[in-house]
């Protein structure tokens, strides 16, 4: 921007000015809370299991504090423990492969597909052992994984399927919204995602009423009575105020999602054609929690940007078997070459509704600029 005046800097997600746009509804909501005196476990955390089941088609939902603690009482409620495995992608946020050792079991992973970045089912088969008690698909940035062919590979082998929906809130796949068609589905309120709250918080969906019944169990110290405990559970409570704000949000979500998808559909028609870009299969949707491209230099387009005034972000620079906390595993690098490929070459633009046409065209010159000069 030499000679030039320096343009108003554009971030990855504009809280404030989502914030500003819902102000008064979501100040009524939080007050209505405040003014209740009933901070944990009450009428709004109920209202908005009832709205999030309907919106996604689940039988039921329990809310909790956090999209991680909503993976690891997913895996407890299955009975998921020591000595067993659990199938899963290694391009993912940390926290899918950290649960799974949590509870004492094994992750195993498996390669992802070039051009969703979702679990490769070809690749699941060969990782399925005797110990093996359950995949956990992540339907990662927003995409739907391939569920017709991850369910029949669980069903051939008497597998849970647990589904990762923790940034793919509104996705579906053939029609039907993700997180409600494995045996369980988790999802995350962390603010920046899709559906946002103003902290920590999570929910976990499922249309079996008796895995519903531990999940509220564990997640309130094993209880569902006061005082008195049916097993070792934990705190992972979705207070009041989260939930108010959620409802709020909740019903704006869809326009949002909408939002999203147009200026994906913007970005992949004004990017230059050498830039890798999102595919998207016939019987998958994208609702673009993340707009991803992929090129080589991707740290260098990183760092122009930068001095461009514009955010962007690496999802994610080391895969989940070469974190030196999974060492004792035994893999090594070239174990699964298409995750490591992605990691090195995964470079995602700023994509939020808030985001104005003009930042969306500013965006788009300056990624094209960047590839014309070489």
């Amino acid at each position: 921007m030499s000679g030039q005046e320096k343009r108003t800097p554009i971030p990855m997600v504009d809280l404030q000015s989502e914030f500003s746009l819902l102000k008064p509804m979501l100040l009524k909501e939080i007050m209505e809370v405040l003014e209740s005196g009933h901070y944990i476990l009450g009428k709004k955390g109920q209202l908005f299991e009832l709205r999030l089941a309907d919106y996604v088609d689940a039988g039921f939902a329990s809310g909790v504090a956090n999209g991680t603690d909503a993976l690891y009482i997913a895996l407890k409620s299955l009975g998921i423990g020591a000595g067993d495995e659990v199938v899963t992608t290694p391009f993912t946020f940390f926290a899918t492969g950290e649960v799974i050792a949590q509870t004492g079991a094994t992750p195993v992973f498996a390669d992802i597909e070039s051009d969703t970045y979702n679990l490769d089912p070809k690749e699941i088969e060969s990782k399925i052992t005797d110990k093996t008690k359950a995949i956990i698909v992540v339907h990662l940035f927003g995409q739907a994984a391939n569920m017709d062919a991850i369910q029949e590979i669980a069903k051939k082998h008497h597998l849970y399927v647990i589904e990762d929906a923790c940034q793919a809130i509104g996705t579906e796949f053939k029609g039907e919204r993700v997180g409600a068609l494995g045996d369980i589905g988790c999802f995350s309120f962390f603010p920046s995602k899709s559906l946002g709250a103003f902290g920590d918080a999570g929910i976990i969906v499922t249309n079996q009423e008796s895995l519903s019944h531990k999940v509220t169990q564990l997640r309130n110290h094993g209880s569902t009575s006061k005082y008195m405990h049916e097993s070792i559970g934990q705190n992972s409570r979705l207070d009041e105020i989260q939930a108010a704000v959620l409802l709020v949000k909740l019903t704006f979500l869809d326009l949002f999602l909408h939002k999203r998808k147009e200026i994906a559909k913007r970005y992949s028609e004004g990017l230059v054609d050498s830039i890798k870009k999102p595919i998207v299969p016939n019987s998958r949707a994208h609702t673009f929690h993340q707009y991803c491209i992929e090129l080589d230099e991707r740290d260098q387009l990183a760092d122009y940007l930068k001095q461009e005034g514009i955010a962007s972000a690496v999802y994610y620079p080391v895969p989940l078997h070469l974190q030196k906390v999974f060492a004792g595993l035994g893999y090594k690098k070239g174990d699964f070459p298409v995750a490591e490929q992605a990691a090195n070459r995964i470079l995602a633009l700023p994509i939020s509704p808030e985001l104005s046409i003009d930042a969306q065209y500013t965006i788009i010159e300056c990624v094209n600029q960047f590839i014309k000069k070489g």
